[in-house]
């Protein structure tokens, strides 16, 4: 495939940049995904990788994030680096990642992360503050070995569609929309602003 016609190409070429020059998380994406009830629900997630076969990030399965993909694989990210005048927003469908790949990175965190993770039933309604920071330095001072739960790991969002946005002067932006097509090929079309 040429350059031309890879947008993951063209990602990392945006992505480098931000990485460089964005002062806040250019990991950080809005996931946006779709309820039971029919709901849309955005939040802001991190990247922590990317590749040919999509974009990863990890999370509480059991969270309304986590419920919301069990029941309805659609889903949107959408990336903005403001200083660039850039977005990148992706379409696709996502699953759960394997327990080894989860593990993999679940134990290269930092250790009060693990623990974060386990003390966090995600999304569920607390009494206070003090309930959340009690729990976890109760797990903190009294655990022998951290495992990861079975609930938490990697989510993969196998891309369909991307488009990428950049800012022009007179409100006259360029959008450059690449679809993939049912064999893996992508195509591309530049949409009007």
């Amino acid at each position: 495939m040429s350059d031309k016609l890879n947008p993951i190409i063209k990602f990392k070429e945006w992505f480098d940049l931000a990485t460089e020059k964005e002062i806040n998380d250019p990991n950080a994406m809005c996931l946006s995904t779709v309820d039971d009830k029919n709901t849309p629900h955005s939040r802001m997630v991190l990247l922590k990788d990317y590749n040919d076969e999509g974009f990863i990030f990890y999370t509480n399965y059991m969270s309304n994030k986590g419920k919301s993909m069990s029941n309805n694989s659609n889903v949107c990210l959408s990336f903005f680096w403001p200083s660039h005048e850039r977005q990148v927003i992706i379409k696709g469908k996502c699953i759960f990642m394997s327990k080894k790949e989860s593990d993999k990175y679940f134990y290269s965190r930092p250790i009060d992360s693990q623990i974060g993770a386990i003390a966090s039933d995600q999304s569920s309604e607390i009494p206070n503050r003090k309930y959340i920071v009690d729990k976890f330095d109760d797990l903190k001072k009294n655990h022998k070995k951290i495992t990861r739960p079975e609930h938490w790991g990697g989510v993969i969002v196998h891309h369909e569609t991307i488009e990428f946005w950049q800012g022009r002067k007179n409100r006259l932006h360029d959008r450059i929309f690449f679809t993939k097509s049912a064999k893996g090929k992508w195509s591309y079309s530049r949409l009007s602003p």
